[in-house]
Formats: C-alpha cells, sequence, structure tokens
C-alpha cells in the first residue's frame, strides 16, 4: 500500500476539552452550543491531513491523481472507501467523531480557531474575509499548503469540509460526553460536516462551526478525513 493510499497519521492521546462556541466568539451559534466538556477516554490515529485526489483514484478509478483533497463524496462514497481501506490495511478505519474532529482540530487550544480569534488568509485556504473582500487563491490547493495545528493536522480550517460520523442534531443538549458519535436508531439521512472549506468565510471555519448535510449529498466544497482505532 503506497504512502499516497495511507496518509500519515497523528496520534492523538486522552484528555478533557471543551465542545462548542465559547462564550466570546461573536459568530457562535446556538448550533454549537451549549459549550460542555467532553472526555476523550482512548487515544486514537487521525490523518493529517484531508483522502487526496490521489489516494481517493486508486479505490474509484482516476479523478485526477493529485495532492488536492477528494471532494464530491457523500458520506456513504467516504464510508464505502473506508470498508475498503480498512479490508485493504488490516487497519480499523472510520470517519472521526464530531467530538474527536474538534478534539484534534483544537489541538489543545481553547479560541475561535487554533491559531486564536483570528484567522489569516496565510494560514488557511478560505475565500473572502468578514468584511467580503476577496482573501483566498478561490479553488482548492494541495494538502499541507498551509501550517499545521499544534498536534500537526493541516487544513483543519477552510480547504474542505469534512464528514464526521454524527448524526446530525441541532445543537448538543442530551448528546453524549464521552467522545462517541451522537447517532440515532434508525439513522437519521442528515448528517454532519465540519471545517469550513476553500470558498467559505473564516466564521464558517472556526473549530466550533457546524453544519448540516445529507449524507448522499455530493458537495464540490466537502471531503473528509479518517481515524484509526485499534482494539
Amino acid at each position: 500500500m503506497s504512502d499516497g493510499v495511507l496518509p500519515e497519521m497523528a496520534r492523538i492521546e486522552p484528555g478533557r476539552f471543551l465542545m462548542g462556541a465559547t462564550e466570546n466568539d461573536r459568530f457562535a451559534s446556538v448550533l454549537e452550543l451549549p459549550r460542555h466538556e467532553v472526555e476523550i477516554p482512548r487515544a486514537f490515529e487521525i490523518a493529517t491531513t484531508p483522502v487526496t485526489r490521489a489516494a481517493w483514484a486508486a479505490y474509484a478509478g482516476d479523478v485526477g491523481a493529485d495532492d488536492r483533497p477528494v471532494m464530491g463524496v457523500s458520506r456513504e462514497d467516504a464510508e464505502s472507501y473506508l470498508d475498503w481501506l480498512s479490508a485493504e490495511t488490516g487497519l480499523t478505519l472510520r470517519l472521526p467523531s464530531e467530538a474527536e474532529w474538534e478534539y484534534a482540530a483544537r489541538a489543545g487550544t481553547t479560541g475561535a480557531f487554533h491559531t486564536g480569534d483570528d484567522l489569516t488568509p496565510r494560514q488557511a485556504n478560505y475565500l473572502y474575509d468578514e468584511r467580503a473582500r476577496r482573501v483566498g487563491p478561490g479553488h482548492p490547493t494541495p494538502v499541507r499548503a498551509y501550517p499545521p495545528n499544534p498536534w500537526g493536522l493541516f487544513d483543519t480550517l477552510g480547504s474542505v469540509a469534512e464528514w464526521v460520523a454524527d448524526d446530525w442534531h441541532r445543537g448538543y443538549g442530551g448528546g453524549p460526553g464521552d467522545g462517541s458519535a451522537w447517532v440515532e436508531a434508525p439513522r437519521s439521512r442528515v448528517g454532519v460536516v465540519r471545517g469550513g472549506a476553500w470558498d467559505l468565510l473564516p466564521r464558517l471555519c472556526r473549530c466550533a462551526y457546524r453544519d448540516a448535510l445529507e449524507v448522499d449529498a455530493r458537495i464540490d466544497n466537502v471531503g473528509f478525513r479518517f481515524v484509526s482505532v485499534r482494539g
């Protein structure tokens, strides 16, 4: 299995963090509240970048095999890919839970972004600043084109929005506090994406930002990364 198919992984240690929008975040939404403590009870490994077009091409054929993130994949597509890659590698690979994603994206920080409460075009790929002035390239860039967060993850701010494993809920009231994915029985047809994207504003790239998306939707600014969990 080539390095292009199985990306570099970062080990994330167990810990506790405050999930959701901060009290001084002027762009906070009720969808990101209440802010609450979550425990991540076990270490896990997470891909340091979103899945690239080169990695996806090994599974689905040529989509332009380069180092830009694969986009236009549904959550169902992502899960099928991870089933295939798990069988190929012998690893247990899956989408991160919302809690795992935000814990890893924050990387021990407490601001709106892992860079603090502000974001600049040198730190992430987004299109407009908060005054609607164009500041970004206007297209996806190769992974690792911008600096990583303190735990070595690239492109958690902007670039592509990323599927997580949870079903959509309008806020965190009644959700789990153990880091697991919040899912319904039967499963909802609406899922969650995190992290913002290359064609959005900084406010939509905050660590707490979350959005709803039909699980079979294929949108040109949505991709994914994955986690590896050892028994």
